[in-house]
């Protein structure tokens, strides 16, 4: 149940979190994104790996990263929330807080994907902390529901 919570929140909460990014750009023009610097780390050609919808091209590459990131850590989640319910400390902004740091703070720096969090600029700081904040939200209101109604068990 957990599993499952986590797949159909992490599904939705990806679109929610796009749409903080795009009314709060993350990122200064001039820096690539992380997942970009990611894929290409990896031996991707990221430019290559684009569609056309409507007069757009779409980089389904950059896309899909951002769409597993939120499937993966929404189950996971789900599934820590079940045996460890602190997990979920102000309907999950906790953890959100939680990723961030470790995130932009550790992880990306540490592999060069981005610069160190105090070299940040206040706009990329604030759009993440808000948008991972309203992106775990979203999760916690998934696993909630979808909890609620596969057990008999309140929370």
């Amino acid at each position: 149940m957990a599993l499952w919570a986590g797949f159909l929140g992490g599904n939705i909460a990806s679109f929610v979190k796009w749409g903080t990014e795009n009314l709060m750009p993350p990122r200064t023009p001039d820096r690539a994104i992380p997942p970009v610097e990611m894929l290409q780390d990896w031996g991707f050609k990221v430019n290559d790996m684009v569609y056309h919808y409507s007069g757009h091209i779409v980089n389904w590459g950059v896309a899909s990263v951002h769409h597993l990131f939120s499937i993966i850590f929404a189950m996971v989640y789900s599934f820590i929330a079940e045996i460890f319910p602190t997990v979920k400390l102000w309907h999950s902004v906790a953890f959100a807080l939680l990723i961030t740091v470790v995130f932009h703070g550790m992880v990306l720096p540490m592999n060069g994907w981005s610069p160190p969090f105090w070299q940040l600029p206040f706009d990329e700081i604030f759009s993440e902390i808000i948008g991972h904040i309203i992106w775990m939200w979203t999760i916690e209101v998934f696993r909630r529901d979808i909890r609620n109604r596969m057990t008999p068990k309140d929370e």
